[in-house]
């Protein structure tokens, strides 16, 4: 049931957050972005795209890669753990308004899971261009935010590998070629609301749907042709 929330809570997000965008929700019912909770708030809240900035981690609390490294089973290979952040980057650069991004999170960024680094020093908020070192296992971050939980840190920032400069590179690619999709196309920037629930679809939705799969499309045959060369665009999430 909460994976099939997420899902639901990811396709608002990819719509531009809109309240009043309708979909087909996990469990078969047509509703609006504002419709799908969030935490006790509704999910949707924009009323344009454009109003949305679009997020998975920021200069507050952990970086995309460290709170991978804390919800990740202890198993999880390196390359997984990599596709799983790059799927954070597809989602936040394929969504409907404003992507931001976290200095880094092309190249896997870590600040050994200092939840609040403003304090920390270069030693924990170093980024590293050439991909020769990660800061993960830097040591135990700073106890003003982080000393009640020293004991998940410590074991995991010993215990769990750092990214290499190969999965640094890899993840930077891969940021490139999204961000290079992003902007090849106008159907990836809708300028309202209207146009995003004209547009904007999603399948392999309702109960029967495969859960942790989402499948959005983007026509391009309904109002201004915004994409000479497509008309429209399928993504599977």
């Amino acid at each position: 049931a909460e994976l099939l929330l997420s899902g639901d809570q990811i396709r608002v997000g990819l719509a531009g957050n809109l309240a009043a965008y309708e979909f087909i929700d996990s469990n078969g019912n047509v509703v609006s972005g504002a419709d799908v909770d969030y935490n006790g708030s509704p999910a949707g809240y924009t009323a344009d795209p454009q109003e949305n900035i679009v997020y998975v981690s920021a200069h507050d609390n952990q970086t995309l890669f460290d709170i991978g490294q804390y919800h990740h089973p202890l198993d999880t290979s390196m390359a997984d753990r990599v596709r799983a952040q790059n799927l954070g980057v597809d989602i936040t650069a394929l969504a409907q308004g404003v992507s931001f991004f976290h200095a880094g999170v092309d190249m896997l960024r870590s600040k050994s899971l200092d939840r609040d680094s403003f304090n920390s020093g270069d030693w924990f908020n170093r980024l590293d261009f050439t991909f020769d070192s990660s800061t993960w296992g830097a040591g135990l971050p700073v106890a003003e935010k982080n000393e009640s939980n020293w004991p998940i840190i410590g074991p995991l920032l010993s215990g769990l590998d750092a990214p290499d400069a190969a999965d640094m590179q890899a993840t930077f690619d891969h940021t490139k070629e999204i961000l290079e999709i992003r902007t090849s196309s106008e159907l990836f920037s809708l300028d309202t609301a209207d146009d995003v629930q004209a547009r904007m679809g999603f399948h392999n939705t309702g109960p029967s749907q495969v859960p942790g799969l989402i499948v959005m499309s983007i026509d391009d045959t309904v109002g201004d042709d915004l994409d000479p060369e497509a008309d429209g665009m399928w993504v599977l999430f």
